[in-house]
């Protein structure tokens, strides 16, 4: 009943939505609630997700909660999991070079920034403090492991340059 209450306050608890939220049972039982395109072939329940669920987990005094790293995508994204949940992430306020995809080259120096996030954060445990969500769904969020704040490193690492858009309202 507890896991049940916690689901439904993630899931319920704003009222701006940010993206679609997914639920499916694995073949082994596993329960799976993501942001994050399911599986091919696995019969999924479509949900909703709000900007507040996630924010609520990541600010204020719940700034401390720790997520666990599952994958890093490039410089710049990654997936998180907690509380049964697994969350995309975008690091708020830089842009590193990108990774090709689908027939592009990599750009100069994509691998090597990938390679250095994953040094800093690849089976760790981290704290996010959100700033919403961007286009792609993703949870906009600086990334601190070790009370280290990782977009900050990536940028003095010389693997990210200031993010050029506009940055959410609240990033200082």
């Amino acid at each position: 009943m507890k896991v049940f209450l916690r689901i439904i306050l993630v899931l319920f608890s704003g009222s701006f939505l940010c993206g679609n939220m997914y639920f499916w049972v694995d073949e082994s039982g596993t329960r799976h609630y993501t942001n994050v395109t399911p599986p091919a072939g696995e019969t999924v329940e479509e949900l909703f997700e709000t900007r507040k669920a996630f924010e609520d987990l990541t600010s204020g005094e719940k700034f401390n909660r720790k997520f666990k790293v599952l994958k890093i995508f490039d410089g710049d994204s990654l997936q998180v999991t907690a509380f049964d949940l697994i969350f995309s992430i975008r690091l708020v306020g830089i842009d590193s070079p990108e990774i090709g995809a689908e027939g592009r080259h990599d750009q100069p120096f994509s691998r090597e920034a990938k390679a250095y996030l994953e040094t800093l954060l690849e089976n760790r445990e981290v704290v996010l403090k959100s700033y919403g969500a961007d286009g792609y769904h993703r949870q906009l969020a600086e990334v601190f492991a070790d009370g280290k704040n990782v977009n900050i490193a990536m940028i003095k690492q010389g693997l990210a340059e200031v993010y050029k858009g506009d940055p959410p309202k609240t990033l200082d």
